[in-house]
Parts: structure tokens; C-alpha cells; sequence
């Protein structure tokens, strides 16, 4: 049993994380899981160099805690909505949280060996953290999930959020969440000696810098009020694609359509594949869209699925589009696909081998990657379709050109579980690192807007058909991450591990405070 203390504790680690995240929301709880991670490092080395496996091994028990429990909604789509069986969702989403653990676990191999100095174990745990999530972000086209700074979109180190973006915030929490392993277990004294009260300090002090820097304003307003209304029209999935059921859900958006129109608004936003059908397969629809537009002067952006026509060879394309329909008449095709949802890796293989890789919209095509905003309300819209919204460097290049974010996503893929708080709260972070305002608009919740500064200033209740209206402003400018992107997070953190690998030249003898507490092997 003396055996499995260090990785069982690792997995309550990596779950202990969770509970930072929506909808929990205990940000103490992000920097206790990192301190305790760092805290069981430390006390299986026993101020020795750790071996690479062990390290490796207690990162991946980490990772196994963070996934089971934080992504425990991909069991609830995989079963609920992509019939499966009970065995058969375990088996995937087993696979799926151990893949993501050794993505995560595969950095800190080479912690073990700072593990004998503390300042270099405090500074190699930090960049080794940021790595391991950049690693995840882009890593079988990307899962950039459950990462550390999303736990503080309204703490002091939100502040940096413009700067350094989820990333860089991440990376601050894991160093000082080591740093504060060190003094739990005795290797660091900051009442005895200058250096370690120099590395405390270094610590803490992006805590209240964090909140100093938030009182920048990176970005400026541009032009009037802009008034938005959102229909949340609150779609079973199950029924969402059933060919009976399409003429309730047309009437649904048409009705709240009416309403939010009677309010006079500027711009009105139906979700995510809002209409169970092709664009091109309801012509009179798409031109009756249009003239209410024009003659209303309110501007409508939906989601919709859209058949584009190639070459002879290449056939038929059907994309997850934004479509506005109004003035300026426009259409986005989504560029970054969820696997299995909208397509299938390896399809020749493995299409139709069980019903999961045959859903029914796991035909889509990805858009071009350079793309024009959408122009609506006299503003330019950056969208952003469901899992776009969770990947920092697409985000920020979108903003670039453009003064509104728009994210729209059909969320009644997670059912009841914690994903769509989630994911409301990484568009949240969005909002915060370009300085924009964010409209997202879903078909079961969280239809919400959030300002700059990353409040939410207005939302729906989930699971409820309702509309919202709120008022926003177009916005110029851009923050130090728009223009760097996460440069700025390497030029911390691979300086970081050159003085770690520095520094470890210096070894100090293990520390025989009575603080210690080392856990058993």
C-alpha cells in the first residue's frame, strides 16, 4: 500500500484541479493541486535526483485525476448522443483521458533531475507546466481543455490574462504553487535566508501585479451602442435532426425572431446549426432570411450547414458555417473541426465499424484558413463556431481585424454535465486576452455577453427557451498577445529552464527540517 500513497495522492491531485474550473469556481483549489503535485515530486525524490520514469509516472497518475474528472463529460456525449454502449463509452473515453495524460505527463520526464535544487525544481516545474499545455493544444489537432489559468478568470492573475494569456497565467500558478511545495516541505526557509525570500517573493508578487495590470485598458470602444438579441430556442438533440421536427424548430427561431425584432435591436444571433438543414437545400428559406433583414434593417447571423461545389473530382463540400443575412451578406466556414463530431480520422478505416464513427454530422469539411470577418450592425464580427472558441492563437489572429468576437455552438452535445460551464468560461478568457466584447449564442445555454474585461454582463439559464437582449460596443486596438501570441510565454518560460538547468550545478543537501514530510514511495 506504501507503494501506491504517491499515485494515488497524484490522481486526487489532478482532480483536486477540477473543482478551480466552472462550475465550481474555487480558483484555490487550481493552486492547491499544483502545490500538492509539486509537494509529491519533491517528497518522492527525498533530495535526490528523481529517476525519469518516476517523475513520468506520477505526472501521468496526475493527468489521469485532472481528465477523469474534469472531462468526464466526453463519456455523457460519447453515450447519451453518439449510441454507444455503457462498456463501450467507458472503453473510449478511457482511451481518450489516457491519451490526454501522457500528453501531459510527457514533459515532466526530465523533472526528476532538478529535483536535488530547489530553485531549479521551482523554475523547471513552471516551464514544464507551460509546456505540457502547449503540447496539448496542438498534439493530435489539439485538446486545449482543463488548462490551469482557466480557474482565474476573475482572480488578481487575470490581469495578465492580455498579456501572457491562459498560458502564461498558467504557468504563474504552477511556480508559485512550487514554490509553496518547497516551503511545506522544509527546503525553503524564508525566514532564515535572503535567497529564499527572494524566490517567495518572485512567487507571489505576479499576484498583485496581476491586479494592477488589469486596470489597463488595452483596447478603446468604437462607435455607438450596439444592441444584440440572442435566441436561444432550447433544441432536444435527440430531435434536433429529425425531419419531422424541423418545421417546431423553424417556427421556434421565427417567433423569437419576431420579438427580439419588436425590441428593435441592431443584430440578432441564432446558434449553431440552428436550421436542421443544407443551404442550399431551402432556397426560398435563405431568401426570405434576406428580405425580413432588409426589411426590418436588423441583421440576422445563424449557424446553418452549407454545400459548396468543387471540381468534378472533388464533389460536394458541407461546411459548419455562420451565415449573416442583412447588408452585408456573408458566409465563415469553420475551420477547426472537432474529430469524430464533425469528422473522422482515418475514415477509410474506421467509418461504420461502430455507430460512434458514423454520426451524422461527422461529414464536415474545414473552411479555408484565411478568412473575412462578418460584417453586421455596422461592425466587424470575428467568428468563432463552438470548439474555435477554446484555442488562444486562433482567437487573437480572428480579433486582429476584427471588433466584436461572435461565438456561436450548440452545447447540447454535453447533456447536463460540466462541459458547457467549461466552455463558457474559456470564452470567457477569450473575451480577456483581445480586449473585445464577447456574444455567444447557443441552442441549450450558456447564451451569454461578456465585456473586455472578461465579466459576464448578461446570460441565459441553460435548458430554457428564452430570448436575451444586450447592448455592446465595436472595439479598436489590440493587446500585447494579439500582437506577440505566446511568444511572450516562451521568452518566460525557456529562460526559466536554462537557469534551472544553471542553477542545478549547485546541488544543496537534503533538508532535515522536521517540515519535510515526505510521503512514502
Amino acid at each position: 500500500m506504501r507503494r501506491l500513497f504517491s499515485p494515488l495522492a497524484s490522481v486526487v491531485a489532478g482532480g483536486l484541479m477540477t473543482l478551480s474550473f466552472a462550475p465550481f469556481n474555487y480558483w484555490v483549489c487550481g493552486l492547491l493541486s499544483l502545490t500538492l503535485f509539486a509537494w509529491i515530486l519533491l517528497s518522492a525524490a527525498k533530495g535526490q535526483v528523481l529517476p525519469g520514469r518516476k517523475s513520468f509516472w506520477l505526472a501521468l497518475c496526475y493527468g489521469l485525476g485532472l481528465f477523469a474528472c474534469g472531462a468526464s463529460w466526453v463519456y455523457v456525449s460519447i453515450t447519451n448522443f453518439g449510441n454507444s454502449s455503457v462498456p463501450l463509452g467507458l472503453a473510449l473515453t478511457g482511451s481518450f483521458v489516457a491519451i490526454m495524460a501522457l500528453l501531459l505527463a510527457a514533459p515532466f520526464y526530465i523533472l526528476g533531475r532538478f529535483t536535488d535544487n530547489k530553485f531549479s525544481f521551482a523554475l523547471a516545474f513552471a516551464a514544464l507546466w507551460f509546456i505540457s499545455e502547449w503540447l496539448r493544444s496542438w498534439a493530435f489537432t489539439g485538446f486545449p481543455w482543463l488548462f490551469a489559468g482557466y480557474g482565474h478568470t476573475e482572480t488578481w492573475l487575470a490581469g495578465w490574462a492580455p498579456i501572457l494569456s491562459v498560458y502564461g497565467i498558467g504557468l504563474l500558478l504552477a511556480f508559485t504553487g512550487a514554490v509553496l511545495a518547497l516551503v511545506v516541505s522544509g527546503r525553503l526557509s524564508p525566514l532564515k535566508r535572503h535567497s529564499h525570500i527572494i524566490l517567495l517573493t518572485a512567487a507571489l508578487a505576479p499576484w498583485p501585479i496581476g491586479a494592477a495590470i488589469s486596470q489597463v485598458e488595452w483596447t478603446s470602444a468604437k462607435g455607438p451602442l450596439i444592441s444584440v438579441g440572442l435566441v436561444q430556442a432550447n433544441i432536444p438533440q435527440e430531435k434536433k435532426w429529425l425531419p419531422e421536427f424541423r418545421g417546431e424548430t423553424i417556427s421556434r427561431y421565427q417567433e423569437g425572431t419576431r420579438a427580439l425584432s419588436d425590441q428593435g435591436v441592431d443584430v440578432i444571433i441564432w446558434p449553431e446549426a440552428a436550421l436542421p438543414m443544407l443551404y442550399g437545400q431551402a432556397p426560398n428559406l435563405m431568401q426570405a432570411l434576406q428580405r425580413n433583414a432588409e426589411t426590418t434593417n436588423i441583421d440576422l447571423i445563424t449557424g446553418i450547414l452549407y454545400d459548396t461545389r468543387g471540381s468534378a473530382q472533388e464533389g460536394r463540400s458541407i461546411h459548419n458555417s455562420a451565415a449573416v443575412f442583412g447588408q452585408s451578406p456573408s458566409v465563415y466556414h469553420k475551420r477547426h473541426l472537432v474529430p469524430f463530431g464533425e469528422y473522422v480520422p482515418l475514415e477509410d478505416f474506421i467509418r461504420g465499424t461502430i455507430e460512434f464513427f458514423n454520426l451524422p454530422t461527422s461529414f464536415i469539411r474545414s473552411g479555408p484558413d484565411e478568412q473575412s470577418p462578418l460584417n453586421a450592425a455596422g461592425a466587424s464580427w470575428a467568428p468563432l463556431i463552438c470548439y474555435e472558441i477554446v484555442y488562444p492563437r486562433l482567437v487573437a489572429d480572428s480579433a486582429l481585424s476584427s471588433q466584436v468576437l461572435l461565438t456561436i455552438s450548440n452545447d447540447a452535445w454535453f447533456g447536463t454535465s460540466i462541459g458547457p460551464l467549461q466552455h463558457m468560461q474559456m470564452a470567457q478568457m477569450r473575451a480577456l486576452e483581445t480586449g473585445r466584447y464577447l456574444v455567444r449564442g447557443t441552442n441549450t445555454g450558456v447564451t451569454a455577453i461578456v465585456d473586455p474585461k472578461g465579466n459576464v454582463i448578461k446570460k441565459l439559464p441553460q435548458f430554457e427557451r428564452a430570448n436575451m437582449t444586450g447592448d455592446i460596443r465595436a472595439m479598436s486596438g489590440a493587446t500585447p498577445f494579439m500582437l506577440a501570441g505566446i511568444s511572450l510565454v516562451f521568452a518566460l518560460a525557456l529562460p526559466m529552464l536554462a537557469l534551472a538547468l544553471f542553477l542545478r550545478r549547485r546541488v544543496e543537501p537534503q533538508s532535515n527540517s522536521p517540515l519535510s514530510g515526505e510521503l512514502p514511495d
